[in-house]
């Protein structure tokens, strides 16, 4: 199953939590907390949304930060959790 977003809407998976910090400090699972990274799994169409020109800045493939309680969680079949966001969560672009 494929999931389309509409609008100034992107589908993020979000990336997995180190288990050792860069000093080599290994962290326990319960202590891991989720990060703000994702990648960009797919891109809407942008276009007018609320009367505005709104431009899409991401696309498919880039690493980004998001803020931390914004989008939709959405599981689809057996495939890893995603994150639906509009464009103005995404925070930065990790280069």
């Amino acid at each position: 199953m494929k999931l389309v977003p509409l609008g100034d809407r992107v589908v993020l998976k979000q990336l997995e939590a180190e288990e050792t910090t860069k000093s080599g400090i290994v962290l326990p699972g319960q202590n891991k907390e989720k990060p703000q990274q994702a990648e960009v799994i797919a891109v809407g169409p942008g276009g007018v949304v609320d009367g505005k020109e709104v431009k899409m800045e991401v696309k498919v493939g880039d690493k980004v930060i998001f803020s931390k309680y914004a989008g939709t969680n959405v599981k689809l079949d057996d495939e890893d959790e995603l994150i639906v966001v509009k464009q103005n969560d995404i925070l930065a672009i990790i280069e």
